[in-house]
């Protein structure tokens, strides 16, 4: 999939992905970004999507230049 980071919060290592097929948002955890270790906001990015026990988690997260 593909979005735009909506908001990252780099002291905590997480933030929210705007997905463009997808009517909520996408939480996404430093520890599934694949080529960087953190994000900005507005950055376009590519994932997957996993279900997690507190709902949709991208992963495999790489930004796109």
């Amino acid at each position: 999939m593909k979005g735009k980071v909506k908001k990252w919060l780099e002291f905590k290592g997480y933030g929210f992905i705007d997905a463009a097929d997808k009517d909520e948002d996408i939480f996404v955890h430093h520890t599934s970004l694949t080529n960087t270790s953190y994000l900005k906001k507005g950055q376009d990015v590519e994932f997957e999507i996993e279900s997690s026990h507190k709902g949709p988690q991208a992963v495999d997260v790489k930004i796109v230049y």
